[in-house]
């Protein structure tokens, strides 16, 4: 049985990615690719801006990746109208190295709570070879309080 989509309102791939110009997905060349009921994918290319001096994807960028990916997928849970969305904490464990093409983030919800959401984000690389793993907490704040505080 499919479970029904934890979405707060309808994922629209195109805005994600238009939401992401000028900004460091756009130099890191991520895409937001794919969105199911209860998963959110991306992808970023191994090239000169996410390879390390010996030529392979700098672990800086997969954690990259995956907290993109991570909150991105929180914001789409709350209702943007009343929370935001920050993230607290990430961790990654390097599981294999990518020399090229691209390398794809998979986030799914390890918990969804009023307060914070717990994603576990799956990077594999074009053979579906696992390169990293993350979990990444997200911290679900009031919009209005988040933004006084801000002044």
């Amino acid at each position: 049985m499919e479970q029904p989509p934890i979405w707060h309102s309808e994922v629209n791939i195109h805005e994600l990615n238009a939401k992401g110009r000028s900004t460091m997905n756009e130099h890191l060349g991520m895409e937001f690719t794919e969105a199911g009921n209860n998963y959110l994918r991306i992808r970023m290319p191994v090239d000169h801006r996410t390879v390390q001096t010996y030529g392979i994807l700098h672990g800086g960028a997969s954690v990259a990746l995956a907290e993109t990916v991570g909150s991105i997928a929180s914001t789409l849970v709350i209702d943007p109208a009343k929370e935001i969305c920050v993230g607290m904490e990430i961790n990654a464990n390097h599981i294999r190295s990518a020399r090229e093409g691209y390398v794809h983030g998979t986030a799914s919800p390890i918990h969804l709570g009023r307060r914070s959401h717990i994603w576990e984000i799956k990077i594999t690389d074009d053979q579906q070879r696992l390169i990293c793993i993350c979990r990444h907490t997200v911290a679900v704040m009031e919009k209005e309080s988040f933004m006084a505080g801000a002044k």
